[in-house]
């Protein structure tokens, strides 16, 4: 591998890692008990277009199985609750609960707290650069990984 590969898997691993870290301890300085994989589904239940358990799980990239075992435990938390449609019960919605909502918030804080300093680092040339990689980089991401 050349060295700007090595150099920029090498940075890639550290940011997801180190990010991923950061929050992690600032959720615990803001006494929230919930893991990662939590709060983002947290998060995706908010951000998704439909709730249902079906596009939750897509929108995150797991298998149903897998969304079902962490919403089983948010559920009993108390961060989430299961409704089933009226008319087609094998869907099954999810609906965000005010603990959630707190904790979101928190969450969200961290990412306004974390892009302001990025942004406030860099001038205008630079963030239109950034923005654009980043892009690139996401749309790579979202063609050769997605369904």
């Amino acid at each position: 591998m050349n060295t700007t590969r090595q150099t920029l898997n090498e940075l890639l691993v550290k940011l997801f890692n180190n990010i991923l870290a950061i929050e992690e301890n600032n959720l615990r300085k803001q006494n929230v008990e919930l893991s990662m994989t939590e709060v983002h589904i947290l998060e995706a239940v908010e951000k998704s277009d439909s709730n249902m358990m079906s596009a939750i799980s897509k929108y995150l990239m797991v298998t149903q199985g897998t969304l079902t075992v962490s919403v089983t435990r948010l559920e009993k938390k108390g961060y989430v609750e299961r409704i089933r449609d009226d008319v087609d019960r094998r869907i099954v919605r999810l609906v965000l609960k005010d603990k959630a909502k707190d904790v979101l918030s928190v969450h969200d804080a961290f990412h306004a707290q974390m892009i302001d300093k990025i942004v406030n680092e860099l001038d205008i040339e630079e963030e239109q650069e950034l923005l654009e990689s980043l892009r690139k980089v996401s749309a790579f991401f979202k063609e050769k990984y997605s369904d």
